[in-house]
């Protein structure tokens, strides 16, 4: 794995030590980011179930400000530190390493919402968890800048609808969708 573009292109990155995460192609990332070019400078990043954060770093490498890691697997955690290290970002990064489900249920609005979400939870999550992934929909909105954008990845034969939230584009990838979402007004 590795950073595409920006201030660490190139820089290799941990990849997940098991088979547990399902890290993005670098083809599927370079799309993905040169949709969000426009919004990243100085942007706010949420990286959900970010297993090495392989998006947040991204995202960081390109200009966004700030990007908050969640990830609760301790070794994905492990992995995720290092390269937060590798890349000397520990001032624009933060590990939540609580369960997010739980974080978010408790979590009051960020004083500084977020502009970009990746929401990109493990694919059983579709079926095991939806009425928790539809309540996290719910409680992002509400960690949400006026214009931020949720983009959730998942297997284009799932899906998920988000109350609170409406989709404003979609692009498929194989078998992944990218769904681009915005809270409801």
């Amino acid at each position: 794995m590795r950073i595409i573009a920006g201030e660490f292109r190139g820089r290799v990155i941990l990849p997940p030590s098991t088979d547990q995460t399902r890290p993005i192609t670098d083809r599927v990332k370079q799309s993905l980011f040169d949709i969000l070019t426009p919004v990243l400078s100085d942007a706010i990043v949420y990286d959900l179930f970010a297993g090495t954060g392989s998006l947040g770093l991204e995202s960081l490498s390109r200009g966004a400000r700030h990007a908050t890691f969640f990830e609760s697997d301790r070794s994905a955690q492990s992995l995720l530190k290092k390269n937060i290290a590798t890349l000397h970002l520990q001032p624009r990064s933060t590990v939540i390493s609580a369960d997010l489900f739980t974080w978010f249920a408790g979590a009051k609005p960020a004083a500084q919402p977020a502009d970009i979400v990746f929401l990109d939870p493990p694919y059983r999550f579709l079926t095991e968890r939806a009425e928790d992934l539809q309540a996290l929909g719910k409680q992002i909105a509400g960690h949400l800048s006026p214009h931020g954008h949720v983009i959730f990845r998942h297997d284009i034969r799932d899906g998920l609808e988000f109350p609170s939230l409406a989709q404003f584009d979609l692009r498929d990838y194989g078998s992944m969708r990218i769904e681009f979402l915005r809270a409801r007004v």
